[in-house]
């Protein structure tokens, strides 16, 4: 559900509660790695029925965790999480640098003809109509994604995706825009491909980086909870 945010007497959009639990992958002095279930914020939302959140849960037994990425409500997988401010400072420019190696599986819409491919699309707020997100050649912020065929079905492709860039949306709207919308996006897809997945399908499945302080290389796989 979308509200109008021009309209003030429009209700808020409370976030429906999962229970499934985040799990915990790796642990050491200065970051996690954890798998965030579908159906949970990356951070606390602004009205007070939607505090529950990644960061929340874990803040009972990590209390000074911190976001430096987020994933969307409805997209699983892996997150990198600091536990104090040095690491959340170094795993930030890791980010900005773009050494932060990302992928996603995705399934998508229809049958992809080619089995690779960039989608360079630039990405700008869509004001009256957010939280969406719109391509727009004349300001949108660069936003870069490789993809890659893992498997076709009769109606369905499952795409690897390498984001370059973290643009809000980036991967939902870029499939969107090359004409295969991601199975059950409530945003950008059209009613056929909405009514395809009881979920969203995408997953952050691996995440690899120097760790911010020892400097040696961490990565993480994260199985996808569907398939083609």
């Amino acid at each position: 559900m979308i509200t109008d945010p021009a309209t003030p007497d429009s209700p808020p959009y409370l976030v429906p509660h999962t229970r499934e639990p985040i799990r915990l992958l790796y642990q050491d002095n200065d970051l996690l790695i954890v798998e965030k279930p579908t159906l949970l914020l990356s951070v606390p939302g602004r009205h007070p029925l939607n505090r529950d959140s990644l960061m929340t849960r874990l803040m009972p037994r990590f209390p000074d965790v911190a976001a430096v990425h987020r994933l969307d409500l409805d997209t699983s997988g892996l997150m990198v999480v600091p536990t104090r401010r040095s690491a959340l400072s170094a795993l930030g420019r890791l980010f900005q640098e773009r050494r932060v190696e990302k992928e996603y599986l995705a399934v998508v819409w229809g049958v992809l003809a080619h089995d690779s491919g960039t989608i360079d699309l630039p990405i700008i707020a869509d004001w009256h109509r957010r939280p969406l997100q719109k391509i727009c050649h004349d300001t949108g912020k660069s936003a870069i994604t490789r993809y890659t065929v893992l498997k076709r079905g009769t109606d369905r492709t499952l795409l690897r995706l390498n984001p370059v860039t973290g643009r809000s949306h980036q991967l939902r709207i870029h499939c969107r825009e090359i004409g295969h919308p991601i199975l059950g996006c409530d945003l950008y897809a059209h009613a056929d491909a909405l009514a395809a997945a009881p979920r969203l399908l995408l997953h952050a499945t691996r995440l690899a980086f120097p760790h911010p302080t020892l400097g040696h290389r961490l990565a993480a796989v994260s199985p996808a909870p569907f398939g083609v």
